[in-house]
């Protein structure tokens, strides 16, 4: 029951991390904009906030690594890949959100 419990919790903190994350890659209103809003209008903040963001998911990934938890069930397979190569580059960032928007339009037709 104790396992269930910490699996739910941390799947519930990947889930938040990865909302973080994709609301930075779309330019999105984040906590940390409310830590730092004078930093708001320099352009280089944006992708500060991102490699923020991804390192928050990064190490909430190793935690549950480390416990022996399966957190690849909150991403698509490619996602998953991503996040297990740790590298955040513009390959990440721009085709994060690839196969969701192709599931969402073959659903669609």
């Amino acid at each position: 029951m104790v396992k269930q419990e910490l699996s739910n919790f941390f799947i519930q903190k990947i889930e938040t991390a990865k909302v973080q994350f994709e609301r930075t890659i779309d330019c999105k209103h984040t906590e940390f904009d409310d830590l730092y809003p004078y930093m708001s209008e320099q352009p280089q903040f944006f992708w500060y906030k991102r490699y923020v963001a991804w390192q928050e998911l990064l190490t909430v990934v190793k935690l549950a690594n480390e416990l022996d938890l399966d957190w690849s069930q909150a991403f698509t397979e490619k996602q998953a890949k991503y996040v297990q190569s740790k590298v955040l580059d513009a390959k990440v960032l721009d085709y994060w959100y690839e196969e969701v928007n192709s599931e969402e339009e073959k659903q669609n037709k």
